[in-house]
């Protein structure tokens, strides 16, 4: 069996080279990105979509302690917090749970692909996704997200994103592996007097059951543009078919009553 694989990101040193947004765009054929340059950040991108499937974060905060020194060797008044956002290949995809041709599907390496050829546009995977990963082109309907190169993958190569990345800021490799990494590295972080610094996806009893992407994040999930408590959209579809099939019984029963009643 195929060990399940992801990533993991320390945002403690990504320097927002966007090496890895090329890399992915030019491995993946990827169309350019609307750039949204607004004058106050260099997060020319925005956000994931259907032609952004990796998004570098600029977070500039007025006020927070920094790295390096400002005039005079004091303090500086701001910090930037970089991180690369991606797909998290969720354990408990709600994308998978409601696409209807079978287009989006779980690989032998644990990560969540979309079969274009099979996608109808229907987009009901968009609204699903509890991280706003999902997007569908325009003028095309089919949606788009990040493969984590399953063609790379599948020839034993490393996804292009972490392969490209100069820090290692991305890691790529088994997520066991991988969460061992984490946790020691967090401990590394928090024993420098980064005590804000925490993971993000990591943990397998979350409302997703653990993210195949996660995060070692320096501050709070909604200042990188995460949401604090992703939950799967789909995690009460069981039961839900469960009270509509006994609904619907009960229905077909005082319906049979009815009519026998009235045949009386």
């Amino acid at each position: 069996m195929t060990a399940r694989v992801g990533f993991f990101t320390d945002t403690t040193v990504c320097i927002g080279c966007k090496a890895c947004e090329v890399a992915c765009k030019e491995w993946n054929g990827v169309p350019q990105t609307e750039l949204r340059l607004t004058g106050d950040s260099y997060d020319n991108t925005g956000d994931l979509g259907a032609n952004a499937w990796r998004h570098v974060a600029f977070v500039e905060q007025p006020g927070a302690a920094g790295t390096g020194s400002g005039p005079g060797g004091a303090p500086p008044d701001f910090r930037w917090l970089m991180s690369s956002d991606v797909c998290k290949h969720c354990t408990r995809a709600a994308c998978l749970d409601v696409c209807p041709t079978g287009s989006l599907f779980r690989t032998e390496f644990g990560t969540v692909v979309v079969q274009e050829d099979i996608c109808n546009g229907c987009g009901y995977c968009v609204p699903a996704c509890p991280y706003g990963v999902i997007g569908q082109r325009q003028g095309d309907g089919r949606v788009w997200k990040c493969t984590l190169c399953y063609d790379r993958l599948r020839g034993g190569l490393e996804p292009a994103c972490s392969k490209a990345c100069p820090t290692k800021s991305i890691q790529f490799g088994p997520l066991d592996e991988l969460r061992e990494r984490a946790g020691a590295r967090l401990g590394e972080v928090q024993a420098a007097g980064l005590m804000g610094a925490q993971l993000y996806g990591h943990d397998e009893g979350d409302g997703v059951g653990g993210a195949g992407c996660f995060f070692l994040l320096l501050d709070d999930p909604e200042v990188y543009g995460l949401p604090p408590d992703p939950v799967a959209t789909t995690r009460h579809l069981g039961s839900m078919w469960g009270a509509a099939a006994a609904a619907a019984s009960a229905l077909a029963v005082a319906v049979g009553a009815a009519v026998l009643g009235r045949r009386r």
